[in-house]
This record gives C-alpha cells, structure tokens and sequence, in this order.
C-alpha cells in the first residue's frame, strides 16, 4: 500500500450504495490528480468502485484485499 495520498475514507461498515456516494461526495471536493484511499467491507465495493471510476473518469490504480476482509482501494481523480 503506498502513502503518497491526498485523503483517506474509511467506510467500514457501511453498505451499497453509501460507499460510492461517499466516495463521489469527497472526490468532487478534491483537485485533478489528487489521490484517495478507500477502506471498505462492503462486498460489493469490489465491483462498484472500479465501475465508479471507469464512469466518472477517475483512474483506479490499485485495489487490495486484506485478511479481515477490508478492500483497499487507491484512486487518482480525473
């Protein structure tokens, strides 16, 4: 995990959709190029967050899932 980002989001315990809608909510706030990190359990963010980036225009650069079932996702704004 790297820690050249801008701003992190801890959404553990939250359910779809409410971390998409977090994430588009800070992102909106952030500059082009800034990063964000994403902690979520919710299974579905797997798939929800790398669609939220590939239809908003955010670059996905990485995703990790760790032992305790927290995704780990790292995402750049477009």
């Amino acid at each position: 995990m790297t820690d050249d980002v801008d701003h992190e989001l801890d959404l553990k315990g939250l359910k779809c959709p409410l971390p998409v809608l977090k994430a588009r909510k800070a992102m909106t706030a952030m500059r082009p190029g800034a990063r964000v990190r994403i902690l979520s359990t919710d299974p579905m963010s797997v798939i929800d967050i790398p669609h939220f980036c590939q239809e908003a225009g955010h670059r996905l650069l990485s995703r990790e899932t760790g032992a305790d079932e927290v995704h780990v996702f790292t995402l750049e704004r477009g």
